[in-house]
Formats: C-alpha cells, structure tokens, sequence
C-alpha cells in the first residue's frame, strides 16, 4: 500500500495507522513508488509490524523489494534493481504481472522471463487490477515456478488498506516471513471503480504542490 509519500496518494501515515487499528490490521507492506521514507515514518509511528518496502520503477516495469533496509534508486534495469533488493536481504516481488491496463507499470515479458531465477514472491490478486482473468493468470505463473503468492490491497486512499490481505502466522524475519505466507488464508476483494478516481485527484493535488 502507498502514504502520501507517493505521488499518487495524499494519505498520511498517522491516517493509515489510525485505520488499521479501527480494523484490527497489525502488519502491512509499505511500498510507496521509488522511496522508503512513507515505509520508514509508518515502522517509526506504527505499534504494529511494519514490511518496509518499495515499488521501484525499472526500465522493464516495477518490481517491489519488500525487506528493505535502503532505498533503491529507479530506472535502473530489472537484473541490477532485483540484484541490489537481495544484496541487502530482501525479497523480490512481481506485483501486478499481467495487468493487461498497466502498461506502463507492469513489468514487461522479456524482462519477467530475465529475472525470473532472482524472483520470491509474485502478486496473485491486486485489489486495483480490473480483470479476474489477469488475476488467475498471475496465479497460474506462481504455481508453475513455485512462488509463493501474496495479495495486495494497492491502497492509495486509507479506507482501501485491508479490502486484500492475506491473514497468516506471526513471523519473525524474513526466511519466518516466507515460511508463514505460504500458509497463510487469502482474502480478496477488487476496489471500487470510484476509488481510481482518486489517483487522477492525487496526482493533480501532488502536481499543485510542486508548482
């Protein structure tokens, strides 16, 4: 999920933290777009279990590192960016990967086929990804490699946080991490169409901001 150190999104993390504990969520992924710094404030703020991540834009589409102890820069190739997530003992994870709608975002087939050996995890439903269809595909491409899944609310606005999440044993670091997602219960829910609305309204709102 994404706080307002996005560029798509105007939540703030005492916002965010407020609404899991109104909902009884205690762990979330923070992978704000190309920074760590929404991810850092929430694990300093948050009483609960913070993943500090980051969706990193490549120049073969985005891969998430999840684990992350440093930022990682953007527009670096998928080979050097998966390769710079595990030198610091991440994990690399493929959101989104046949979202047919992103084709600016999704990571493109030449370079998913590329990194494939360097992948852990793979995002097999997104709360934000319009077609079930691209969904199931997502699952079926784990299945085959023997990935473990996770599901991703996509949060850009707080009330989004939890309509996907996956409820799993507590964990402590992450080879626990992996070892507990692969037992874990999915849930899933798509996010309404109104709420896309609200990127354009962010992005505009950031764009005002920077004037």
């Amino acid at each position: 999920m994404h706080t307002c150190h996005s560029n798509d999104s105007t939540s703030s993390p005492q916002k965010i933290v407020q609404h899991c504990l109104d909902n009884g969520i205690n762990c979330l992924a923070v992978t704000d777009h190309d920074t760590i710094s929404g991810a850092l404030e929430m694990e300093r703020i948050a009483p609960f279990c913070i993943i500090v991540g980051e969706e990193i834009m490549t120049t073969g589409g985005e891969i998430i590192g999840l684990f992350l102890k440093d930022q990682i820069a953007a527009h670096q190739s998928p080979e050097a960016t998966a390769a710079q997530i595990r030198a610091q003992g991440g994990l690399v994870c493929i959101p989104h990967p046949f979202d047919r709608f992103r084709t600016h975002s999704r990571i493109k087939a030449d370079a998913l086929e590329r990194i494939t050996s360097e992948i852990d995890l793979v995002e097999v439903f997104n709360s934000r990804t319009l077609m079930l269809r691209d969904s199931a595909r997502a699952r079926q491409f784990a299945r085959e490699h023997g990935f473990p899944g996770t599901v991703g609310s996509d949060a850009h606005v707080e009330r989004e946080v939890g309509r996907a999440y996956v409820e799993m044993p507590e964990f402590n670091g992450v080879e626990e991490f992996k070892a507990a997602l692969r037992q874990g219960k999915v849930f899933t829910r798509r996010t309404s169409l109104i709420i896309h609305f609200y990127n354009i309204r962010n992005r505009v709102i950031k764009l005002r901001e920077r004037i």
